[in-house]
């Protein structure tokens, strides 16, 4: 019995539908996952792919059909990869030929302590690579966050930090806060976060504080999950150090002591975090300054509060290496200080609530979270580059001689090799 040509036409599309059905969507060419938590230590490097095509004939294509191979990465080529490999230190993570281009592309993962900006300039000179460029992140072009309180983060709109994250989160750099303790289980803070309490043993206490709930959040609540607010540099490792207790049964207000302190940035020191976040104020203290500096010449970035009267007398930001930050609403315009908003700061409380929340402590936290968006991008950035970025980046009305606020696409754009924050 003859099937008629249109079943047979409808079986076979049939048979493919099933294969494309059951077939794996598998990557040609995969980055491992870290690639995609700490883009900053790839780079991608395309080199000439010199690969002779087959003669053509009629009905052939240099595509698949009639036998002809897909375009492929030749023998130079990939001798070429491996000698930029081993002459760089680099290790290939992946790779794949672009025939559109005629170059074979391929990711290399630095080595642990490589300057990225330095080897990209190396490679960029180097005549056997056609091109080199950093392993860049792109987003969705979603809609502004979710966050039902985003909407009341003047500050975040101030410094124009929703447009930064475009360009940078803060991703892998590391925080460290040395406050009270916080509010480890709140809803709008990263759940990898870690935390240590170098006051007493109370975990009761330790989650009742108010002051390192709310700078906590100002620098790392979660975006874009439905709840509060929006963090400064979101994607930063959280380090909370209880160094400090409250000084009432509620409220903000707390003190510390220089054991405590000068444990938790041991601590600090000791983990190798990127950025302390001091938002406290006291006398002037050799053993904690002994510390500080050590933190300094180890590259670590301290941030830290002026006192109201808006001086650089008290600790910490009486050492040369702290950057020092004032509200901008203080009128101060002492100079060498960096000023942020401080006035009605929403920001995280215990027990997963948020409220609103004024002071130098606050608009420190928000100086250490962009802090963190620049040295995302450039992870050996000194303390006196990122001040002076942030302050650059600040620019008051004309005819104004009042403090401005950093502008955190400003600050990311004059970076070497700096990258314009998308359009929103």
């Amino acid at each position: 019995m003859r099937v008629p040509a249109l079943s047979l036409v409808i079986v076979a599309a049939a048979a493919l539908a099933g294969c494309a059905t059951d077939r794996a969507l598998v990557a040609s060419a995969e980055l491992p996952a870290d690639a995609r938590s700490s883009p900053q230590r790839y780079v991608v490097v395309t080199v000439r792919n010199p690969v002779r095509a087959p003669a053509l004939h009629a009905a052939s294509t240099p595509r698949g059909y009639d036998g002809v191979a897909m375009y492929a990465a030749g023998g130079v080529a990939r001798d070429t990869s491996r000698a930029i490999a081993a002459d760089y230190h680099l290790r290939e993570m992946s790779s794949w030929p672009i025939a559109p281009l005629g170059v074979h592309c391929l990711a290399y993962e630095l080595p642990r302590d490589a300057d990225l900006e330095a080897v990209l300039a190396r490679l960029e000179r180097d005549p056997r690579v056609e091109s080199a460029q950093p392993l860049l992140t792109f987003e969705t072009a979603s809609n502004r966050y979710n966050d039902p309180y985003a909407k009341l983060q003047k500050n975040v709109e101030e410094m124009a930090v929703t447009e930064a994250h475009s360009v940078s989160r803060g991703v892998s750099v590391r925080v460290a806060v040395i406050d009270t303790g916080a509010d480890l289980d709140h809803p709008d803070l990263p759940a990898h976060l870690r935390a240590r309490n170098f006051v007493d043993n109370d975990t009761g206490e330790f989650e009742e504080d108010a002051h390192g709930t709310a700078v906590a959040g100002v620098i790392a609540a979660i975006p874009n999950n439905g709840v509060g607010i929006v963090g400064i540099a979101p994607d930063v490792r959280l380090y909370v150090y209880k160094a400090c207790w409250r000084s009432a049964p509620t409220g903000t207000k707390a003190v510390c002591n220089s054991f405590t302190l000068a444990q938790a940035l041991s601590a600090a020191i000791d983990e190798r975090v990127d950025i302390i976040n001091l938002s406290l104020a006291g006398p002037s203290d050799p053993l904690l300054t002994r510390l500080v500096d050590r933190a300094a010449a180890a590259g670590i970035i301290v941030v830290g509060a002026v006192p109201p009267d808006g001086q650089r007398h008290t600790f910490p930001t009486d050492i040369a290496s702290v950057i020092a930050v004032d509200t901008i609403e203080s009128g101060h315009t002492t100079p060498g200080i960096l000023h942020a908003p401080g006035l009605d700061v929403v920001s995280l409380a215990p027990h997963g609530h948020y409220d609103f929340y004024s002071g130098s402590s606050l608009a420190t936290a928000e100086v250490s979270g962009l802090v963190a968006l620049l040295r995302a991008q450039s992870p050996h950035l000194s303390a006196r580059d990122a001040q002076a970025l942030l302050a650059q980046s600040a620019s008051a009305a004309p005819g104004e001689m009042s403090a401005a606020s950093p502008n955190a696409c400003a600050a990311l754009a004059s970076m070497p090799r700096g990258r314009r924050c998308a359009p929103q």
